[in-house]
């Protein structure tokens, strides 16, 4: 009998950035938009009557989510149980606290035993009970690099040196783990890892300089009795792989602009009965999302706002529900008639959700007037991503300046020291 799996990752329930906090509810509308995905997905795996769910880590922006989100997380899963479905639940870099020592948020479905459960926080071999048979799941959680170092010489080894010894262990594991497999049974390998050859996307701003890339063979990935390899960590849905077949699901849900044209959902996948290697079939379902749209705007003549207005009524049909940032250039001599507060309105009125900035551009030299709405006016993060969405900096730069400027933060804000390197 054919084994059918549903695979989806990259949640990141709580993020709030390009949302408004909905006091009536106790959390923001980007955590609706969230939600709204993952009910697709378990919608899905009901109405498809898959055999297990694999989850492949991320579920939290961090790893301390509200008691809020965690019932709102866990009630989904109880769906899934409610069917008889098992649901491998994998953690991600978001889900791991700082200490080692830390339960995860998902720790506690392994404490309460629930059956059809299983939560992976450090790799592992295990086999899932399925309708259509067991299925060996290969699992690869997201571990820092210090997690495997013991050694105190080590840990004060050259940034080459450390992240060379993490590989060879982290490979070595996996190895051992895919050794154990029965080839008679399908199996497939969970991971929440960078593989050689995937396209970063929001993700990479907060993991610059701290994200080893593996590949296939480094893992032994290629040579093992594996049907599927089903990844999360990169936020952009591809596949990398065709035999075994290597795919990322992507996020469900876009996290900021530079996801604004990628397509969101998760992977159906269907492994058929026989001897290894099987035959694999597999499709990307897309799911309704939260649009993202970036409006462009060259005004020039000498009522800029009247100009503006009536072109952001020709773009209506691009705004509803919606959430819309603004560049608009004007010359110098006329910046001061522009009114952003209006704007908004504007753009609110016409069926945005919400206005995620608005960048007055004149010439080169000036200093852009950015709109930052009250909700993120404190908020440090928030206010450097704002700041650096709106500029018109290389992807890769402005992702590596978000990454530092949240480093700096986060030491600020915990009274860490900088470092000799700061």
């Amino acid at each position: 009998m054919a084994l059918r799996l549903l695979h989806f990752a990259d949640l990141h329930l709580g993020i709030e950035t390009h949302g408004t906090f909905r006091p009536e509810l106790g959390y923001s509308t980007r955590v609706q938009d969230c939600l709204a995905a993952f009910d697709q997905v378990i919608e899905a795996a009901l109405a498809e009557q898959v055999d297990a769910v694999l989850f492949a880590g991320d579920a939290f922006k961090n790893a301390d989510p509200s008691p809020t989100l965690q019932r709102l997380f866990a009630s989904r899963i109880q769906r899934l149980l409610a069917a008889d479905i098992p649901t491998v639940l994998l953690v991600g870099n978001h889900d791991r606290p700082r200490s080692l020592a830390r339960s995860t948020p998902m720790d506690i479905y392994e404490a309460l035993q629930l059956p059809g459960v299983s939560v992976v926080s450090r790799p592992a071999c295990l086999t899932v009970k399925t309708r259509s048979g067991p299925l060996q799941v290969v699992a690869l959680p997201w571990f820092p690099m210090t997690a495997f170092l013991v050694d105190e010489q080590l840990r004060q080894a050259p940034a080459t040196e450390l992240e060379r010894t993490f590989r060879e262990l982290v490979s070595r594991t996996v190895r051992e783990h895919l050794a154990s497999l029965d080839p008679s049974h399908p199996a497939v390998f969970l991971g929440h890892l960078t593989l050689e050859g995937g396209e970063f996307g929001a993700e990479r701003s907060v993991l610059l300089g701290n994200d080893p890339v593996f590949a296939l063979d480094e893992l032994g990935l290629l040579d093992a009795p594996i049907d599927y390899v089903a990844l999360g960590h990169l936020h952009k849905h591809q596949v990398l792989h065709d035999r075994p077949l290597v795919i990322y699901a992507g996020s469900v849900e876009r996290i900021d602009f530079s996801e604004e044209r990628e397509e969101k959902g998760f992977v159906l996948v269907t492994i058929e009965p026989g001897e290894h290697p099987r035959q694999v079939n597999w499709s990307f379902r897309p799911v309704r999302t939260r649009a993202m749209r970036t409006l462009r705007f060259d005004l020039t003549t000498e009522t800029p706002m009247d100009e503006l207005q009536h072109a952001l009524e020709r773009r209506t049909a691009e705004l509803q529900d919606a959430i819309v940032r603004l560049f608009l250039r004007v010359p110098p001599e006329r910046a001061s008639t522009l009114r952003p507060n209006e704007v908004r309105r504007w753009l609110l009125e016409l069926g945005a959700a919400h206005v995620a900035g608005i960048l007055v551009e004149t010439e080169r030299l000036s200093r852009p007037r950015v709109d930052v709405s009250q909700e993120t006016r404190h908020d440090p993060v928030s206010l450097l991503e704002r700041w650096v969405s709106l500029r018109a900096l290389p992807d890769e730069f402005a992702r590596a300046v978000v990454a530092r400027g949240r480093q700096l933060i986060e030491r600020a804000e915990t009274g860490e020291p900088p470092s000799p390197n700061s």
